[in-house]
């Protein structure tokens, strides 16, 4: 079984419909959405889209989604920064009542056995949406969150910038973001089965930007400049997570 998992699409629907595409082409028997289509320019078209696709496609909880329907049940959001809030509040207005009852659905992880191999997808943590590590993490640090775990292979996200490491006995990869990357532009997602690679698609930036200049999004201009053209370093971003790793 080969299973594409795409995590943090964030709205990018210039960036999913190259990445699809791609998918589309590697013949792969089953896709793995991991979290945060939203907030971003297209949150319902990026469902919409997702919904109609011919491969068999499962879903899993990121922190934004989790925030969302915090927001629809009345309760205080407590999964992203007070900064964010506005955007999850228009995030879930672009969503029909029925589409925010099929996101209540998803599960926080999701299990997979690929023949000899099992892999777990969670977003942030197997016990935690929103907790933050990097490739740079001890692994000290990290031995309680994955003792637990039965699985061989975790897949995760929530950092936008992949990597592939090892804690114990267990081989942890960052799909990367497919709408909002952090170090070089472009979309990443992961390719699962028989051995895990890691990919990167180029896509027409500029083009992109200009669709979501064109959309109501509150940070259109912030998201086409500052997460579609130049993104945040590798190392800038590093660093941030550093302050607020496993906390």
């Amino acid at each position: 079984m080969r299973i594409a998992a795409l995590y943090d699409i964030h709205g990018n629907l210039p960036a999913l419909e190259v990445v699809l595409d791609q998918v589309n082409r590697s013949g792969v028997d089953q896709i793995v959405i991991g979290g945060d289509i939203a907030p971003g320019p297209f949150p319902r078209e990026i469902l919409e889209i997702l919904l109609k696709l011919q491969i068999p496609t499962r879903f899993i909880q990121g922190n934004c989604e989790v925030a969302m329907l915090q927001q629809v049940a009345g309760e205080e959001i407590t999964m992203v920064p007070p900064p964010v809030r506005p955007i999850i509040e228009w995030s879930v207005r672009q969503f029909m009542e029925n589409q925010l009852q099929f996101i209540k659905t998803w599960p926080k992880t999701l299990e997979v056995n690929l023949g000899s191999v099992d892999v777990l997808f969670c977003h942030g943590t197997p016990r935690d949406e929103n907790e933050i590590f990097t490739r740079l993490t001890t692994p000290a640090r990290l031995m309680d969150i994955f003792s637990g775990v039965d699985a061989n292979v975790v897949v995760c996200g929530h950092t936008h910038m992949q990597f592939d490491r090892t804690v114990g006995r267990i081989r942890v990869i960052n799909a990367g973001s497919v709408g909002m990357p952090f170090g070089e532009p472009d979309a990443y997602w992961l390719l699962l089965g028989p051995d895990p690679e890691l990919k990167h698609t180029a896509y027409d930036l500029a083009h992109a930007a200009s669709r979501i200049r064109a959309t109501s999004y509150p940070q259109a201009e912030q998201f086409a400049a500052g997460n579609i053209l130049e993104p945040p370093s590798e190392q800038a971003m590093l660093e941030a997570f550093d302050r607020v790793e496993l906390k």
